[in-house]
């Protein structure tokens, strides 16, 4: 009887899981964790004539102390914040705002204006880049048009051609483009907030953009926090509108250059230069060290810290 209540106590095997995951395991696995396993030994290695040899952390010493490698790596690295600013300032507050308008209850063709601004969102880095290029374009844009036309003529400018603009204009298409990502999060969260603490709250005469700032805002603080982290991982790992616009060279005078293109050139290499594997490794290996540290800390001082405004 014992042996018996044990086998009706005993719990099934629940192999179908396994078999489940083991085709998007196994492309992850090949694709993701591979890739970054060899990058990362790769980093410790250095040419020796016709084969690699092992060589520590010399190429990490050679980035950020060698000129040659150290000039080109710290200018990217400070545009890449500055990219990550702009969006900071700009894409997270207007669709944290968009987000706020669209939730309310009386505004009409809600859904229309959130298909709109979402659109771009799903839209290829070539296609953007394109026509942004062609909107900007001093010779045949609409942009000096219609500046011409409400008299500001004297605004424009080659701002994708000029060094102290085009980085800005990079990061305010983007803005453009991605601004539907926080919108969509945030008025997803603003969603998710029971209706009887809004009644409460209208009950209390808080209503309106009061309401929003004293109730709304401080229960999606959460959701704010996760859009900024990974605002941080999507502006680091940048590349393919910069790319598309302005090259792999990242002109003007690599003005627009960004880990990520410092990376494409230094692995690859570009016009007559060839490229170093290794040295690529090590700035790819030096990113992944850049967005864990970040991440690590945003999620043992920040989001902690932030559990209290969830359900």
């Amino acid at each position: 009887m014992a042996n018996q209540h044990h086998i009706k106590l005993r719990k099934p095997v629940r192999w179908h899981i396994g078999v489940f995951l083991a085709p998007a395991a196994g492309v992850y696995t090949t694709v993701m964790v591979v890739p970054l396993i060899v990058t990362l030994v790769q980093a410790f290695y250095g040419a020796d004539g016709d084969r690699s040899a092992f060589v520590g952390v010399a190429n990490f010493l050679r980035l950020f102390s060698d000129s040659h490698w150290s000039d080109g790596f710290w200018r990217a690295l400070g545009n890449n914040t500055w990219f990550f600013i702009i969006h900071m300032l700009v894409q997270n507050p207007v669709g944290v705002a968009l987000a706020a308008l669209l939730s309310q209850r009386t505004l009409a063709f809600r859904s229309v204006y959130r298909t709109a601004i979402f659109v771009p969102t799903i839209l290829s880095f070539v296609i953007v880049g394109f026509v942004w290029k062609l909107i900007l374009s001093p010779l045949w844009g609409v942009t000096p048009t219609v500046l011409g036309s409400v008299g500001l003529d004297w605004m424009f400018g080659p701002w994708l051609g000029m060094e102290g603009s085009a980085l800005t204009t990079l990061g305010l298409i983007s803005v453009w483009q991605f601004v539907g990502i926080p919108m969509m999060l945030i008025y997803a969260a603003l969603l998710s907030i029971p209706g009887e603490v809004l009644d409460a709250a209208e009950c209390d005469g808080i209503t309106g953009m009061a309401q929003f700032w004293k109730i709304q805002l401080p229960l999606v603080l959460p959701s704010i926090g996760m859009i900024s982290i990974l605002t941080f991982v999507g502006n680091f790992n940048a590349f393919d509108l910069v790319y598309v616009t302005q090259g792999a060279v990242a002109g003007p005078n690599g003005a627009t250059d960004l880990l990520g293109t410092y990376l494409y050139r230094t692995f690859f290499g570009f016009q007559m230069q060839q490229g170093d594997p290794n040295m690529g490794s090590t700035v790819a290996s030096v990113m992944l060290l850049i967005l864990l540290a970040v991440v690590c800390a945003y999620l043992w001082l920040v989001q902690s810290k932030l559990r209290r405004y969830q359900f």
